[in-house]
């Protein structure tokens, strides 16, 4: 957690403002900004909606994305 609220750069978290799953990439204003865990196109979310990841949630949400890319080669 950063002294502003919220998880750290890098954190796995669950954003539940609109049900996803993503990587804390830094803030911006009193926004965290997320990116999805596969890559793509990042997003804003109010921190008060964001809940860090246990490593086992992380864990399957890793595991969906590759699971994900297999039935789905690009």
């Amino acid at each position: 957690m950063t002294e502003g609220g919220g998880p750290g750069v890098g954190a796995a978290v669950h954003d539940a403002g609109c049900d996803r799953v993503g990587v804390v990439l830094g803030r911006r204003g009193t926004l965290l900004r997320l990116g999805p865990l596969e890559g793509g196109r990042p997003w804003e979310a109010d921190p008060e909606n964001v809940q860090p990841l246990s490593r086992a949630e992380q864990l399957s949400a890793q595991l969906a994305v590759v699971n994900a890319r297999s039935r789905h080669p690009r």
